[in-house]
């Protein structure tokens, strides 16, 4: 990343967890160390991985170490919460809001009705963003339905 940075000419982005990587079994500020170091390479901005509670994002925005070196972080959002998508997230659907998986698998193979609860979810999950002053980008996972329903609940499409 540093290579890319000292040749000019390019902005750089990265991608962050708010709620600490699966994978990080030291935990969410270990993490955030981890991320830091990107930025400190010369990232200009972090596009978040998938989260499920808003508070994570935003205590993230406050206390990640990035935040002091002016690298902007930007929530993204998955609305997609299909049977194909939990299985590519699933760990992180279980770690990270055991009560939105709870909730999916009442669906069990109905991915017509856990689609459903995808979009309503992240309409809520999407305005009380927007409310905050926040836009974002969202993983569509080549499922623009979803999206363009969530743009349309919120007025924005």
């Amino acid at each position: 990343m540093s290579f890319l940075r000292d040749s000019g000419g390019f902005s750089i982005g990265t991608a962050g967890f708010p709620e600490g990587h699966i994978a990080c079994r030291e935990g969410k500020h270990v993490d955030w160390q981890r991320l830091k170091a990107k930025v400190d390479c010369g990232a200009d901005f972090v596009v978040t991985q998938l989260f499920f509670d808003n508070a994570d994002y935003s205590n993230s925005v406050i206390t990640w170490p990035g935040s002091a070196s002016g690298s902007r972080l930007f929530p993204a959002c998955c609305p997609s919460s299909d049977r194909a998508t939990q299985a590519l997230h699933g760990p992180v659907w279980r770690a990270n809001s055991r009560r939105v998986a709870g909730e999916l698998e009442t669906f069990g193979d109905n991915d017509a009705a856990t689609t459903e609860f995808g979009i309503e979810f992240a309409t809520r999950q999407c305005d009380e963003l927007i409310r905050a002053g926040l836009r974002h980008p969202f993983y569509t996972l080549n499922k623009p339905h979803s999206t363009t329903r969530i743009l349309k609940n919120l007025a924005l499409a």
